[in-house]
């Protein structure tokens, strides 16, 4: 570990040196690729740096603390016990630092939510969960935009396709992906029974033109009217947009905007980004047996969080973890729960690293 910071270090030092150089400043593209690996080296080497200027001052101390100053030997005593103690807590955030790194981790997300089981309660929790979102990403910094939406005639939505835009959104958002349980009675109940209905969450890292480039001889374009429940929204003319790719059969559609040509192209995002998904799927199946201990993603069918709302209570059963702040969370407060995958996810991972160091 002491080898690999030392060159994290020199690097740190290198591009430091390179973003000086006019030519560097110049390229827009090197410059945005140098700027993202300091970023992820100044971390690292300034915990070890810290750790390094610590570990220094120990031989100092340990002399003053066999002073024959007793008052000197006490303050000694404890600033050694504070330093080790340091030392200690840098050594374990650098190992969380130096584990691998999603390559998605820094990516916007696409992110789709669907009623399920539950009816129109089911497309009402999606809308909770929406705004959950929508909340969550406002009080970090992160714009939303919906791509494509079906409002439901009693509330929420059947379907909504947003995109969410802000730094490492991915490595947050990724953990959402599943289905997510609600128990609370519901608006269209009159007996005053607790429901259970369902929404499920699909979360994307945005595709790029580097990870996936659509061939648009592959992809078929159809149009249509857009529509809304119960006559709202729609319009005659032909701007609602669903594109196909062909040798895949995936299809998406998108209505949103009044334009056809804005429909498209958010379409087109989402298609591309689907697809990627689905390679980064595949990757991580052939991966499998490394992930099997790691808090991935679930598909649509896996129940990941209930919702209580008669006890206030949300369960993220893949942990194991309960928190009775349910109010708070589907506010916007997610990073109560997303905290908790994090941490328990970078223990599997640390855990994962030493058995295989064995």
């Amino acid at each position: 570990m002491l080898d690999r910071l030392k060159i994290m270090e020199k690097r740190y030092e290198e591009i430091n040196q390179l973003l000086t150089n006019p030519e560097v400043v110049s390229d827009i593209k090197k410059l945005t690729e140098l700027s993202k690996e300091q970023r992820s080296l100044e971390k690292p080497v300034s915990l070890f740096r810290e750790q390094l200027k610590l570990m220094a001052a120990i031989p100092d101390l340990k002399e003053m603390k066999n002073s024959d100053d007793a008052e000197m030997a006490e303050m000694a005593s404890l600033e050694l016990e504070e330093t080790t103690a340091r030392i200690n807590e840098i050594e374990e955030e650098i190992k969380i630092l130096l584990l691998p790194k999603d390559p998605n981790d820094e990516k916007n997300v696409i992110v789709e939510i669907r009623g399920a089981a539950g009816g129109d309660e089911a497309n009402i929790f999606a809308g909770d969960l929406y705004r959950m979102y929508s909340r969550y990403a406002e009080s970090l910094g992160w714009k939303v935009e919906v791509l494509d939406a079906m409002p439901s005639e009693m509330g929420g939505y059947s379907l909504i396709q947003f995109k969410v835009s802000g730094d490492m959104v991915y490595s947050l958002l990724k953990y959402e992906s599943g289905a997510h349980r609600v128990q609370r009675v519901p608006v269209t109940e009159a007996q005053g029974r607790i429901h259970t209905s369902t929404a499920t969450v699909l979360v994307m890292p945005e595709a790029t033109d580097i990870d996936f480039k659509l061939d648009m001889n592959d992809i078929r374009v159809d149009t249509f009217c857009s529509s809304g429940p119960g006559g709202q929204g729609v319009n005659t003319t032909y701007s609602a947009v669903r594109v196909t790719h062909i040798p895949t059969g995936v299809s998406v559609a998108c209505q949103t905007h009044r334009s056809q040509h804005e429909n498209k192209a958010a379409a087109l995002e989402l298609l591309a980004t689907r697809l990627y998904d689905q390679l980064v799927r595949e990757k991580e199946e052939a991966e499998g047996v490394e992930r099997q201990s790691l808090i991935g993603r679930g598909d649509r069918s896996e129940k990941i969080r209930t919702y209580n709302y008669p006890q206030n209570r949300v369960t993220d059963h893949r942990i194991g973890f309960t928190i009775n702040r349910l109010d708070a969370i589907i506010d916007g407060k997610l990073g109560l729960v997303i905290d908790q995958l994090v941490n328990e996810d970078q223990k599997r991972k640390l855990s994962s690293e030493e058995a295989l160091k064995l």
